[in-house]
């Protein structure tokens, strides 16, 4: 594959093609997609409960915790922007001369 103008004009005057001399044949036209047996309204609810009763749900404490650090990491997180911000303001000003 040419990466730039003056590679691909190089190619055209060597007159070498890059890659495998019989190239791959074309893919066939894939069908639509296949198609599936649609749920009643009541199978579709048995699934969905089916499903939730597999998921491992967390204990209370688990999200108590997790709360308590997503709070922790924004308290964080805003301090660490607003200083960055306040440092950015003071070395703007100094350039600007404001």
């Amino acid at each position: 594959m040419a990466s730039n103008e003056a590679t691909k004009k190089v190619d055209l005057v060597r007159g070498a093609a890059r890659g495998p001399a019989n190239p791959p044949p074309a893919r066939p036209a894939t069908s639509a997609r296949a198609t599936q047996k649609r749920a009643t309204p009541g199978e579709f609810f048995a699934q969905v409960r089916d499903e939730a009763r597999k998921v491992t749900w967390p204990s209370r404490r688990e999200t108590t915790i997790t709360t308590i650090m997503v709070f922790v990491m924004v308290v964080v997180t805003s301090l660490f922007f607003t200083v960055v911000d306040q440092a950015l303001r003071f070395v703007v000003g100094l350039i600007l001369g404001l």
